[in-house]
């Protein structure tokens, strides 16, 4: 993700149609120039929507959304789904809710505007699912993992994709889950999975 991504764009721009075919459905996304992953949907995002434990009914989470691949994939190819997606991003956020409707599934996925789990106060989800900015440095996913809890019911997970810094992560993550594990590895990208207590 480029650094600068939380500012705001000062000029018109360019945006794009790109399409996938991700768990077993078919995904079709508007996304512009300066957006994390606009040419395609990133590696590490497709592992994540692919080994994400998601079931029937849960009510998913998606932070820092982005234009909503994530989110949108899970709600069209996890049966009862409710999914809340979050994006500090102002055009991303525009652009989820675009992709929302493009999609076919504005009734299970809600889009908000804001920082992490500002938007969403006082709602408690089954999964959190996140592909963190890394650019944006390690306290950003420090805030993610330690505020993940309360957001969560009992038997909850947060479930993230990494690039780097997988070990610092787990630690993390084992100080406030339990049975913090690898979900899959690809690429270089891994997923991590802990479950709330």
């Amino acid at each position: 993700m480029s650094t600068h991504y939380f500012r705001e764009p000062k000029r018109p721009v360019r945006k794009f149609l790109i399409s996938d075919f991700i768990r077993g459905v078919s995904v079709e996304f508007m996304v512009a120039e300066g957006l994390f992953s606009y040419r395609r949907v990133d590696p590490g995002t497709k592992l994540l929507i692919e080994s994400a434990v998601v079931r029937e009914g849960d009510v998913v989470l998606d932070l820092g959304c982005g234009y909503g691949a994530i989110g949108i994939t899970i709600a069209k190819a996890v049966r009862g789904v409710k999914v809340y997606m979050v994006d500090i991003n102002k055009l991303a956020v525009e652009l989820a809710k675009e992709n929302v409707k493009r999609n076919g599934v504005t009734d299970r996925v809600k889009v908000f505007h804001g920082d992490l789990y500002e938007p969403i106060k006082g709602l408690v989800f089954n999964v959190i699912l996140t592909n963190p900015p890394i650019a944006a440095g390690l306290g950003i996913i420090e805030r993610i993992v330690t505020e993940a809890p309360k957001h969560l019911v009992s038997g909850g997970s947060l479930q993230m994709v990494l690039r780097k810094g997988e070990n610092v992560v787990k630690d993390l993550m084992t100080k406030h889950f339990k049975n913090v594990k690898v979900l899959a590895r690809k690429s270089g990208y891994t997923v991590l999975m802990g479950v709330k207590d």
